[in-house]
């Protein structure tokens, strides 16, 4: 059966993937140029996820969604377990929202435009100028419930295990005063680890966990507070072979 599953990943999986990905970065450059960069930016993406997961015979569950307001802004974390945790998020958390990405991958051909067409959020940490830009752009962006979407670890794991959390996400809710909203991805290191090369087909799982709210006041206390609170609901959700 593995074998199998190689033969048919590798000669139909991979090149209806790499059709769809071209399709769909063509398709959200041309909408956000032509129209709504709100409905462009997201829904083509999200297609473009549910039909990779189905491709590749991955079974997707998510838990949670009852945690959250469909009118409330919020910043998203998730552990990063491996390249489909982008997948299961962007096609099944069911929220519009836009990616903060590290600003290297603005480079990608085609994709990094298509994902600056889309209005993600590069962090260019170069500068405070820079990383005061990028947190205008954010206020400009996260209105109506339209979200942001981060990975706090900043990469994925080797391990399966989580990293520790950098700031950055924590400090745009903070001086947004927004909620956040820690989400587990199981199953993500098991599809396709990040030393992997071949998928193997395993369940993919997101846990929707609580938003958890500003104290109120800017400042380090806050923060602290977001980062403790939101790594510990991740933690807690992890199966316990990667705790």
């Amino acid at each position: 059966m593995r074998f199998l599953y190689i033969v048919y990943q590798i000669f139909i999986g991979l090149p209806i993937f790499l059709v769809l990905t071209l399709l769909t970065a063509l398709t959200t450059m041309v909408g956000c140029w032509l129209g709504d960069g709100h409905f462009w930016g997201y829904y083509p993406g999200k297609i473009w996820s549910q039909l990779t997961c189905l491709v590749f015979l991955i079974p997707v569950k998510v838990e949670g969604r009852e945690n959250l307001d469909c009118k409330t802004s919020y910043v998203f974390l998730a552990n990063h377990q491996g390249a489909f945790d982008i997948f299961l998020i962007y096609g099944f958390l069911g929220r519009n929202f836009k990616w903060m990405m590290k600003q290297s991958l603005r480079k990608i051909p085609l994709v990094g435009k298509a994902c600056a067409s889309a209005g993600f959020i590069f962090v260019d940490r170069s500068s405070p100028r820079m990383i005061y830009k990028t947190i205008k752009h954010a206020e400009k962006v996260l209105t109506d419930g339209t979200s942001l979407m981060v990975f706090p670890e900043g990469r994925r794991t080797f391990t399966g295990r989580m990293n520790e959390f950098k700031k950055g996400a924590f400090f745009i809710a903070d001086q947004l005063q927004l909620p956040v909203v820690p989400m587990t991805i199981n199953g993500s290191f098991d599809v396709l680890p990040r030393t992997g090369k071949l998928l193997s087909r395993h369940p993919l799982t997101l846990t929707i966990h609580k938003p958890i709210y500003p104290l109120g006041k800017k400042g380090p206390e806050n923060l602290e507070m977001l980062m403790t609170e939101s790594y510990k609901s991740i933690s807690d959700g992890l199966e316990q072979k990667y705790k």
